[in-house]
């Protein structure tokens, strides 16, 4: 009797696991809650002057979604969410929250509610930002009451929501880095040990030889450049969409807040293409400015410092991983500060490598330097670390 017993209690409590599963990332209201923020947003069509049901494949250029609320004054109103930098909320057409900076912020609808009429007995909330489309994916609910610590602790089973929805996309290609690291040291060990070797990295002639004299000429050295651009592109991707949700060269290729595997890829392109068209670059600017001679110990100084230094990247993503729950800013500011690191040594080593062959206090050289190497970094640096 005890036996058949078990398989109903069994099969209801494993039913009960999955639908708590399933509620991640949902804020938990009470059940008499009327105000609540839904997913019928809106967009104004163009042609029709109505608003139309917004669909993310086919509205992606609008800067400005709606949604119509019904507000109880009897219940409270409170909305949280993700806000970038001149985010800005309306009600009925008035502004009530402009953002100052990308950071988690927290509405109180009702309380804006008394100061405006209500449209046949509701209010047009619409979330519009200047440059892109508002990341509305991170409006919810708030509980009153319950920060997300708190609603943490009160869950069973310690189930935490997840800042998006697709985190096991880094694992997969943190893994698949993995793999490729440990093929390319198999496949080409000599490559990889005078890559990797730190008595090669601070030695003077090691550009010279092997692997630097011709950098990006050989099979062996577009993979390691391929793996660089991958574990490049993973930290790009981790910083601008699970903690700031930016949309990184978004207005030419723009992509889903959901869809991080597409981020991902495209921006191990990006880098890609980066590095190989650098030396067409080098090679245009060194003829404006008559220094040729230099392009190929400059190109491979650049090439050395960001393979060598991209070596340390995983690393950064591993703690992205385990520690982004719990402490999302200091993950932030770990990442931020690997992405200038990275940068700033690789522009630092050109420098003192080229000061090796001609003096950089000449002004000519050092205008030259500044062009090819100082201008590209601060851009570089605005689009991915001061980009908020």
């Amino acid at each position: 009797m005890l036996h058949k017993l078990d398989k109903p209690f069994l099969f209801a409590f494993f039913a009960f696991f999955v639908l708590l599963t399933q509620a991640q990332g949902q804020m938990l209201l009470p059940l008499e809650q009327r105000n609540t923020i839904t997913a019928d947003w809106l967009v104004l069509d163009s042609e029709t002057g109505e608003l139309v049901p917004f669909v993310s494949n086919m509205h992606g250029e609008y800067n400005a979604v709606h949604q119509w609320l019904s507000i109880d004054a009897s219940q409270p109103f409170a909305i949280s969410f993700i806000g970038r930098k001149e985010l800005c909320l309306f009600l009925n057409n008035r502004l009530i929250f402009r953002a100052d900076s990308a950071a988690n912020y927290t509405v109180d609808i009702k309380s804006f509610s008394t100061k405006v009429e209500p449209v046949d007995g509701k209010y047009l909330l619409t979330a519009w930002h200047p440059v892109s489309q508002p990341n509305i994916s991170t409006i919810k609910n708030k509980t009153p009451g319950q920060g997300p610590q708190e609603l943490h602790n009160k869950l069973p089973f310690s189930v935490r929501a997840r800042d998006f929805v697709n985190q096991n996309a880094f694992i997969l290609f943190v893994l698949l880095l993995g793999l490729m690291y440990g093929g390319l040291k198999t496949s080409f060990t000599s490559d990889f040990s005078s890559l990797y070797s730190f008595s090669s990295f601070f030695r003077r002639g090691s550009l010279e030889e092997g692997f630097f004299a011709r950098p990006i000429s050989s099979w062996s050295s577009v993979l390691f450049v391929v793996a660089f651009s991958l574990s490049f592109a993973l930290l790009i991707a981790a910083i601008h969409t699970n903690v700031q949700h930016l949309f990184l060269f978004n207005r030419l290729f723009p992509v889903s807040e959901a869809d991080i595997t597409t981020k991902i890829v495209f921006y191990t392109l990006l880098i890609f293409v980066f590095i190989l068209l650098k030396y067409l670059f080098l090679k245009v600017m060194g003829y404006i400015f008559g220094f040729d001679n230099l392009v190929p110990l400059q190109y491979s100084e650049f090439v050395r410092t960001i393979l060598f230094l991209g070596m340390f990247l995983p690393v950064v993503m591993l703690l992205y991983l385990g520690l982004n729950q719990t402490m999302p800013d200091t993950v932030l500011l770990i990442s931020n500060f690997a992405v200038l690191l990275l940068l700033g040594i690789t522009t630092l080593r050109v420098f003192l490598t080229v000061n090796k062959k001609l003096p950089v206090l000449n002004l000519h050289l050092f205008s030259y330097l500044c062009a090819t190497e100082v201008i590209p970094l601060a851009i570089m640096l605005k689009l991915i670390v001061f980009s908020f």
